[in-house]
């Protein structure tokens, strides 16, 4: 090819295969190289260059200036002594370079050159193809089911395929090869056979990407998503939130006649949606997340993110959900765990917990019901709790002076140390180790209950699933959220003992000796 038709045929293929001219020169550069090794000797370090604007071919050969004790190739290298020969002031390091005449390159070559030139430009289309659809993690996505095996689609996206997934999909959806479908991207990884991209039709974020689309005050930002649970083609719960104060974020998202939310739902197949307005105050929006629902009471535990919340009787089904759907989304929708108790229910719980903390306060101190009774209301829950109390602050208590604040703090104390030397004594009889009697989050009753049940290291502890640990100790005294935290963070010299093994492995691959 003449010089301006190298540059004519960079530019065709650019503009087709809507790539870098770049690329494209540096690919027949490439190819031109390989032909000119090919007749030279592979041995030699041969190198093409074209000229960006003339288009002009120039093949030249590069041999480096080396001593001579250290020649490894004798086509790409040259001693001290022979360079001079060619170029007076030759110094060791120095790049001879010569340049090579032009060569017919014959069919063998040339269609090397070929292979060379279509396989760099399809490694180059797949690292675009990545690049492009990388950028484009989070957005929705139209193509044409072009298959469907055993419920697995591939999606052609026009200059990519994508996959979707059997799980991905939603349920009851039945694709057709041909049909156009919209999903989100959630994943693009770089494979051998260029990049995989995934999409999802049943994940939070590609419904509220088409609210998005739905809804202009959500793409400028006057209205926020705060979080999405969905039961994929059942029923979903979006949470949205207005950052302007006389906008109504709900109204917005459900349009005129329900137009906006209805194109969702029809995506969606028919899938039902709550638009629920977002509070700061978690009670408030767990309260809307739970409607229709009507909510009497919400009891909080901050610490472990977890809520009692008391409806009416006959409210009860219709909290829960049909199969605990309505609970489950909006469990999922606010972060915490939710636990549905009619009035009756949480009249009981209340009065069970009050007398078992009234009959431990009456045994551990040795006081009558009515100073157990004040103690529970001022809000003490353990007696380790009123030994720690200052004085002054018992004495505070209606009905309490400092005398008999100073007592109940002494007795409290004194029944602390009796305790501790009861579970000395078991700790010997039951054999429990060191390490699961100084464990954080344990009572000294619970730790004596799973000796009784032959849990008696705090390997045995870590061993225990959370259900278990429930069993042996009680739902009264303990919650499988609260087990879990418990078994995990007796898990963790687990994982310390593995760290340290391995950071002992790697100091001694570094000082092993290498040959």
């Amino acid at each position: 090819m003449s010089r301006i038709e190298i540059l004519q045929v960079a530019d065709a293929v650019a503009r087709e295969k809507n790539m870098d001219r770049e690329i494209i020169i540096t690919a027949i550069e490439q190819a031109i190289q390989k032909a000119g090794r090919s007749k030279y000797g592979h041995e030699h370090d041969i190198r093409c260059h074209i000229d960006r604007k003339t288009g002009e071919t120039q093949l030249k050969r590069y041999r480096t200036v080396t001593q001579t004790d250290l020649i490894e190739n004798e086509a790409a290298q040259i001693t001290v002594e022979q360079a001079r020969r060619e170029k007076s002031d030759a110094e060791v390091g120095d790049i001879l370079i010569d340049t090579l005449p032009a060569f017919d390159y014959g069919r063998v070559a040339a269609q090397t050159a070929k292979q060379v030139i279509m396989q760099n430009i399809r490694e180059a289309e797949r690292e675009q193809q990545y690049d492009d659809y990388r950028n484009r993690v989070g957005e929705i996505i139209n193509g044409v089911i072009k298959r469907v095996e055993y419920g697995n689609a591939t999606i052609d996206l026009g200059r990519a395929e994508a996959v979707l997934r059997r799980d991905d999909t939603i349920p009851r959806e039945h694709l057709k090869v041909g049909e156009r479908v919209r999903a989100y991207i959630y994943d693009v990884r770089r494979e051998v056979r260029g990049p995989q991209i995934f999409l999802s039709r049943t994940r939070g974020e590609f419904m509220a990407q088409l609210f998005a689309q739905e809804v202009p005050e959500i793409y400028d930002g006057v209205i926020e998503i705060k979080s999405v649970a969905r039961d994929p083609g059942s029923r979903a719960k979006i949470a949205v939130f207005s950052h302007d104060n006389g906008m109504d974020p709900v109204g917005a998202c459900v349009g005129m006649r329900g137009s906006r939310v209805q194109a969702v739902v029809t995506e969606l197949g028919g899938e039902k949606i709550d638009i629920i307005p977002w509070s700061p105050n978690i009670a408030t929006f767990i309260v809307n997340a739970l409607a229709p629902a009507e909510v009497t009471k919400v009891v909080m535990d901050e610490e472990k993110r977890r809520l009692d919340v008391v409806v009416p009787d006959e409210q009860l089904s219709l909290a829960i959900g049909r199969r605990g759907q309505n609970v489950r989304l909006a469990s999922i929708l606010t972060g915490w765990y939710i636990d549905i108790l009619t009035e009756e229910e949480e009249t009981k719980r209340r009065q069970d917990e009050f007398n078992t903390r009234s009959a431990l306060f009456i045994e551990a101190l040795d006081i009558d019901d009515v100073i157990a009774r004040l103690l529970i209301a001022e809000g003490f829950i353990k007696v380790e709790e009123i030994a720690e109390t200052p004085t002054e602050e018992l004495a505070s208590i209606e009905g309490f002076n400092e005398e008999i604040g100073e007592e109940l703090k002494n007795r409290a104390e004194n029944w602390l140390v009796a305790k501790a030397e009861e579970l000395k004594n078991r700790q010997a009889e039951l054999g429990l180790a060191d390490d699961l009697v100084a464990f954080a989050g344990l009572t000294t009753s619970q730790i004596i209950k799973l000796g009784e049940n032959n849990i008696k290291t705090l390997d045995d502890l870590a061993d225990l699933a959370g259900d278990e640990l429930v069993e042996i100790l009680g739902e009264k005294e303990i919650t499988e959220s609260t087990a879990n935290d418990l078994i995990m963070k007796a898990r963790q010299h687990w994982f310390a003992e593995d760290d340290a093994v391995a950071a002992a492995i790697a100091a001694n691959a570094d000082s092993a000796p290498t040959a």
